[in-house]
């Protein structure tokens, strides 16, 4: 099954909630997305807060044991990271990682990942940066042994980063696990996701959907690929209350940069925004974040009986 629908859960910083409270609210949030008709539930793999939602000390869930427990606490939605950083584990450590998440949840794991991006965080955690061609030079190395093994192959690989040899996968409970990248690069993201993946999660402004799609297009005829075998999605904040009012006091209380890049409204005009700038360039899913108030009861469940008949 592919993303038709997800839930990004980005930030764990909420008013009046102690840390050991924590996990019950992105527990609910959860739930609640399964409920209203959200196929999947995403958490970023990052270690410090990102600039425009927080500050670096903010609360950050490690990403795999996030989702293993919302795994555990869920029974019918996917699970996984937009997206995981190449550049933070060992890719065979990854394939088993992820691996055993579609254990922990019976089968519902997907593997996102990316290249890696967030410089303070590998200085501060000790993560060789490198260059951008370096960091995409990883991916496709890691990819090369990553994709074998969800497919239940023992690779052997020998690269200029990273090598194994008759690398084992076990247990596992399904013949493959769908690979998800993330991005906009134009030439190297989507090359790879033509050679490599089930699914793109495309990451840009609105107006540049269309050229985006485009380029995506051109990337799987040249691998061979027929287009409509990848699927897409686009990735946006959104802030939604019940009435115009409401929605004005949900878009005060995020920062102007954030502010600027949010589709906000009631269900409805969140709806039509979303169809028009977005599925209607043709983008086959949506994942949405509420940073602001995603995790306050109901939330969730608005905007999913708002989107649910789009992507149906």
């Amino acid at each position: 099954m592919t993303i038709r629908l997800g839930y990004q859960i980005p930030n764990f910083t909420y008013a009046g909630i102690p840390n050991d409270q924590l996990f019950d609210t992105v527990v609910a949030q959860a739930r609640e997305a399964e409920a209203s008709g959200f196929d999947t539930v995403l958490v970023m793999d990052h270690f410090y807060q990102l600039p425009g939602l927080g500050t670096p000390d903010n609360p950050m869930l490690e990403a795999y044991t996030a989702l293993a427990g919302i795994a555990a606490s869920t029974s019918t939605i996917q699970v996984s990271a937009l997206v995981t950083g190449n550049t933070y584990r060992n890719p065979p450590m990854l394939a088993k990682t992820v691996t055993t998440l579609d254990v922990v949840s019976k089968g519902r794991a997907i593997l996102g990942i990316g290249a890696g991006w967030f410089e303070r965080e590998h200085d501060d955690f000790g993560y060789e940066f490198g260059t951008f061609t370096d960091r995409f030079e990883k991916l496709e190395e890691a990819l090369n042994i990553i994709a074998p093994m969800l497919r239940g192959e023992n690779p052997t690989f020998s690269g200029s980063w990273y090598s194994v040899r008759n690398a084992m996968n076990n247990p596992r409970v399904r013949p493959t696990i769908p690979i998800m990248l993330g991005g906009s690069g134009e030439k190297k993201t989507f090359r790879l996701a033509a050679l490599f993946a089930d699914h793109m999660n495309i990451i840009c402004a609105p107006a540049d959907l269309p050229r985006k799609v485009a380029a995506l297009r051109e990337r799987c005829e040249e691998a061979g690929r027929d287009p409509s075998t990848l699927a897409t999605s686009f990735l946006t904040s959104v802030l939604i209350g019940e009435s115009e009012a409401e929605v004005k006091g949900v878009l005060d209380g995020l920062p102007e940069a954030a502010r600027a890049r949010a589709v906000a409204g009631t269900p409805e005009q969140v709806a039509e925004m979303l169809q028009e700038r977005v599925l209607d360039q043709g983008i086959s899913g949506l994942t949405i974040n509420m940073p602001v108030n995603g995790h306050r009861a109901g939330v969730v469940g608005l905007a999913g009986a708002a989107l649910k008949p789009l992507v149906s």
